[in-house]
């Protein structure tokens, strides 16, 4: 068999190989499988992609194997590209073989069969052979071109959204994400994805107008689609007709007016304006007024005993009608029947006097006339020196003006601080160093407003030109009428007396605290106000608490009065729920009554004490329910068309339809979230000790209700303000706050041991819930000679802010009557009722309203208006309103109604002017300022 040798000898060398594997000792044999079991694979090898040009691995153990090797695409990989290793089971004591090769890329390029590149691995053992599974190796790759992008659209509201999407052909299959406006897209239940890669939103929202973009990635790359712009538009709807307007003559044939804006909904995001007309014109007809005149004198009546005789007429020719005027002259003549002469008692008279007699009644008459001109000017001048030093801030009114709304700068001499609770300051005051201030009075106003109206202020044609809005007062501003108590029986026409729900007060009450010197005024609940509002609306002012509540001109019907009210209620829980990382962040305030109807929201203003520099917190708006839980009505950063929010950094103004109470809470979202504490030291003599002195160190959220209260205590202790009060940032980091006392002069003054340093702890402070934290440090002088005290007061938190309150002050100097330290001018006035209790005069307002309703060619809508007074957040809840300029313009007057300067509004109004551009360029400069650069 000559060529055969060849064949026989690998055939010979592999028995050999195995005859001595197998001749082993017994020990041997049993431990690779003599015990009757066949190779058992651990690790089979997996499909693997390879990426760009780097080899992947393929791994096989099995147990127990005598040997194992690869084989791919049906063909032995050779035995040098594997790498084995072998270990033994220690609970088994059964040989373990792993096996290990690479396959390039090369390799699979090479490869040309009718299917991909694979691999297993075959197990020999004493009693035979296992195969694994199959694994298969491809190339990675994704191409760069989408087999269809996304294309933009324009939906209308509630209107379905479908955006196609075709990612690139690739090995693996790539996975595909939308973006919106550069952030993954949330489903929030609105969202469907479909298994085509197909995004669909059924009923469109105006916040799903945005940049969308298909994402692809797989293992190798990620590739992006062309931006789809999705436009959800609102089309506009017209509103109700006004009431006819009166007749435009006075008298005989006119024309009357009516209009409707297109505000059901406004148009948004390019929406079509309404069609139809905007104002329907009618004729009528007006009754002319008619003069009256005289008719016939009648006949002369009989010589009376006095010698005289009667005639008369009437205003009957014809008589005066329809506003005319009424006759001039007399209706009764009288006449001497005598010609001169009369007899009487039998004795001749003289009808007409002596020239003398006429002459002295002259003088008589003149004279009277001068002294009581001199009595009436004498009594001006008195009057207004009395009104003068009866002031209430004793102040010099330097300026006025009908753009200010009430509010005036005015000068006075100031201490080292400002603060008439400071007793005994360290520095004595200057009293040569003049300042001026501009600070809210209160609610008094400046001459009518409606003077502005007299100034062609805004056209209300679509070329709209504003040049400026200041007209100087021409003389000193008038006190303000003022409505503070009503009619207990003022209520709605229609309901019962008992429907009014005024509710009971639920703060402290107390002695009344704002007059300066004597007070004169009673004791009323200092977290309570009421009054009456009709159609004017007014401003209703919890004073001194950050608190108040604007009610809209119009926004109650004619001929109706609401008695209304506020009250700042004290919450017994300090968290809104046990569930929940909230916290409170203002107090608790109710206004009503329940069932009260308004045709347009009301705008109230809360303090909070949350710092908001930073985006730590998420600040939501609750509402108490009947069951005096607290549901969420809206989040401060998100989008609402039943409620508005708009927070500043110590307040919040709200747009609200529903009475009810009303509180804002916080969620912190790291631990640098921070609220604000006012900190103050109050000292008092100890009343058991004749040489014992108390100080008091609160700290309270820093808001003006909060900080009241604290005054009122104080003020019945006899307390004094040792030092103007501070302001401190205290972060949520679960660290506590210390008080403790330094400097102490230990000679002159001694202290209770262990009582120098003070603590609350994290959970006291953080949810504090406006109710105030005190500690005390007693002290005890030496000697009676001893009168003054100076030390520190050291407020930190551990790995926090500090602060440093500084006493100086006599402890045996009598108490002075002081007023409590607020953050704002003490007022008393809770209520003003029409035109003064609003900065922009009714005649401006309701032309600007008229003027930005509608919309005109350049665009000068409320939209635009909004976005120039900084208000163009959530422009979706003005567009649901009848006038969303008027609703925007009462936001104005509460988030300006301290400094009561109409500037920014001129300054707005006189940028509008200059706005050429049409109305299509500016809703697409609105559109892209939303597209992340």
């Amino acid at each position: 068999k000559r060529g055969g040798r060849g064949f026989v000898r690998p055939i010979r060398l592999t028995l050999l190989s195995f005859s001595f594997c197998a001749s082993g000792p017994r020990g041997e044999s049993l431990q690779h499988g003599q015990s009757g079991t066949l190779p058992h694979f651990l690790e089979e090898p997996v499909d693997a992609y390879i990426v760009k040009s780097n080899p992947i691995k393929l791994r096989c153990q099995a147990r127990p194997a005598l040997q194992i090797f690869f084989k791919c695409n049906g063909e032995w990989v050779h035995q040098s590209q594997h790498m084995s290793q072998e270990h033994t089971d220690m609970g088994t004591g059964l040989k373990i073989r792993e096996v290990m090769i690479n396959v390039s890329r090369q390799q699979v390029e090479d490869f040309h069969g009718p299917e991909d590149y694979w691999c297993l691995c075959v197990a020999w053992s004493h009693l035979g052979t296992s195969k694994s599974r199959k694994a298969t190796v491809r190339i990675a790759y994704l191409r760069k071109n989408f087999e269809q992008d996304p294309q933009g659209t324009e939906v209308p509201l509630n209107g379905m959204i479908v955006l196609h999407c075709r990612p690139p052909e690739g090995v693996p299959v790539a996975e595909v994400e939308w973006l919106k406006n550069e952030e993954p897209l949330s489903s929030e239940g609105v969202v469907e994805t479909r298994g085509d890669h197909n995004l669909i939103i059924s009923e469109a929202r105006l916040s799903d107008s945005g940049n969308y973009t298909c994402v692809a990635n797989n293992i190798v790359a990620k590739r992006r689609s062309a931006t789809a712009t999705v436009v959800v538009y609102v089309n506009g709807g017209w509103s109700s007709w006004t009431d006819w307007s009166p007749c435009n003559v006075r008298c005989g044939r006119g024309v009357q007016k009516r209009s409707r804006t297109c505000t059901n909904p406004a148009p948004l995001n390019g929406g079509a304006f309404c069609e139809g007309m905007s104002v329907q014109k009618s004729t009528c007809n007006t009754l002319c007024p008619v003069d009256g005149g005289w008719g016939e004198w009648s006949e002369w009546s009989v010589c009376s005993s006095d010698c005289e005789r009667q005639r008369s007429r009437e205003c009957t020719a014809p008589e005066p009608k329809h506003g005319g005027r009424l006759c001039d002259g007399v209706a009764v003549a009288t006449d001497n029947c005598t010609g001169g002469l009369c007899t009487q008692n039998r004795k001749l008279i003289h009808d007409v006097k002596p020239q003398g007699v006429e002459n002295s009644s002259d003088v008589a008459l003149y004279s009277g006339l001068a002294a009581g001109v001199v009595t009436v000017v004498l009594l001006i001048i008195a009057v207004t020196l009395y009104r003068r030093s009866q002031s209430e801030y004793g102040v010099d009114v330097i300026d006025s003006s009908a753009l200010t709304g009430g509010f005036q700068s005015f000068s006075f001499k100031t201490s080292r601080q400002a603060n008439p609770l400071l007793i005994n300051s360290s520095m004595q005051p200057d009293l040569t160093v003049s300042r001026t201030y501009t600070s809210p009075m209160c609610f008094q106003d400046s001459i009518d407003k409606e003077l502005m109206a007299e100034r062609s202020l805004l056209d209300p044609l679509p070329d709209l030109k504003v040049k400026d809005l200041s007209i100087a007062s021409p003389g000193v501003a008038e006190r303000a009428e003022y409505h503070v108590m009503s009619h207990p029986q003022t209520f709605p026409r229609g309901l019962a007396p008992d429907y009014r729900a005024v509710g009971t007060t639920l703060g402290r009450r107390g002695k009344n605290l704002f007059t300066p010197q004597v007070s004169l005024t009673p004791s009323r609940p200092l977290h309570k106000a009421t009054a009456v509002f009709g159609h004017a609306g007014g401003r209703l002012v919890v004073p001194n608490t950050g608190i108040s509540l604007l009610v809209p001109h119009g926004g109650i019907a004619e001929d109706t009065t609401w008695e209304m009210y506020m009250i700042i209620n004290q919450e017994d829980s300090s968290t809104v729920s046990e569930e929940e990382a909230e916290i409170f962040l203002s107090p608790a305030v109710t206004y009503g009554p329940p069932g009260l109807d308004l045709s347009c929201p009301i705008a109230m203003t809360i303090a909070h004490c949350a710092e908001v520099a930073a985006d730590n917190w998420t600040i939501r708006l609750k509402r108490q329910t009947q069951d005096n839980k607290w549901e969420e009505v809206m989040s401060v950063d998100e989008e609402s068309t039943s409620c508005y929010c708009l927070l500043e950094a110590q307040r919040c103004h709200v747009l609200l339809e529903h009475p009810g109470r009303y509180t804002l809470v916080g969620e912190p979202l790291n631990q640098e979230a921070a609220k604000r504490l006012r900190l103050a030291v109050f000292g008092s003599p100890d009343t058991s000790n004749s040489l014992g002195f108390t100080l008091r160190v609160y700290c309270v959220d820093d808001t003006p209700d909060a900080f009241q209260e604290v005054a009122v205590g104080e003020r019945s202790r006899g307390g004094r303000l040792l030092e103007e009060p501070k302001m401190m940032l205290f972060r949520g980091n679960t660290f506590s706050l210390q008080v403790s006392i330094q400097d102490v002069p230990q000679l002159l003054w001694s202290i209770k041991p262990f009582t120098t340093c003070q603590e609350f702890s994290f959970s006291q402070v953080w949810a504090s819930n406006q109710r105030p934290l005190q500690c005390a440090f007693s002290l005890e002088r030496y000697s009676h000679s001893s009168s003054q005290l100076s030390c520190k007061i050291s407020i930190r938190q551990v790995k926090g802010e500090e602060q440093i309150l500084q006493v100086y002050t006599s402890v045996v100097e009598s108490e002075k009557g002081v007023v409590p330290f607020f953050t704002q001018s003490d007022c008393t006035i809770i209520s003003q009722t029409g035109s003064r209790a609003f900065k922009i005069p009714l005649s401006i307002r309701q032309r600007i309203s008229a003027t930005f309703d509608t919309a005109n060619a350049k665009g000068k809508d409320w939209q635009l208006l909004a976005q120039k007074l900084h208000i163009d957040r959530n422009l979706c809840y003005f567009a649901c309103q009848e006038s969303p300029s008027s609703v925007i313009l009462s936001l104005w007057e509460v988030q300006h109604q301290d400094s009561g300067d109409l500037d920014s509004l001129a300054s707005a109004l006189e940028e509008i002017s200059k706005v050429q551009s049409p109305r299509q360029t500016f809703e697409k400069g609105f559109k892209y300022s939303q597209t992340p650069l």
